[in-house]
């Protein structure tokens, strides 16, 4: 059975643990749908257009992932692209109540869409995009946390 998953996040900027995931799912399913998510109720670093980019950008080795921007309901989007899975990461447990409080949302809003959730390896367990920006806001170094073309992108957003 050939399934789509679909991805959603602010990715403000993405991040090595973000990469991580869509690695993963690349692996387990047949089109990984990274939806760029707009989000007003974020004040985000990077604009719109340089998420999408930066995600494009990043993730366009992998050669059974697509991005989009995502600019209404998830599962909407989910629907008109026939994505049967919305996959989220999970990093620790103090993501998942939210995480189900979600899955089970979307559920309700599209009884076809299943929620899977995957941790990034352990290496980037403790990676958020706000402690990214932190580091780079403090000319910390960012290069096992970070792709290069990502690096560059905070180095000149922050400086």
């Amino acid at each position: 059975m050939k399934i789509k998953a679909i991805y959603p996040g602010t990715f403000d900027p993405i991040t090595a643990g973000h990469e991580d995931l869509v690695k993963r799912a690349s692996n387990i399913f047949e089109l990984v749908i990274v939806a760029v998510a707009y989000n007003t109720q974020k004040n985000t670093l990077f604009s719109y257009d340089e998420r999408y980019d930066m995600c494009r950008k990043v993730l366009s080795k992998y050669k059974n992932v697509d991005v989009i921007k995502l600019d209404k309901l998830t599962v909407e989007h989910a629907k008109e692209l026939e994505a049967k899975v919305m996959l989220r990461g999970l990093r620790a447990v103090s993501d998942f109540e939210y995480e189900v409080q979600l899955s089970n949302l979307n559920r309700a809003m599209n009884p076809g869409i299943e929620s899977i959730f995957l941790s990034p390896d352990e290496k980037y367990s403790f990676i958020s995009s706000s402690i990214i920006k932190d580091i780079a806001r403090h000319n910390g170094e960012l290069k096992m946390f970070v792709d290069d073309y990502v690096e560059k992108k905070l180095k000149e957003k922050v400086n």
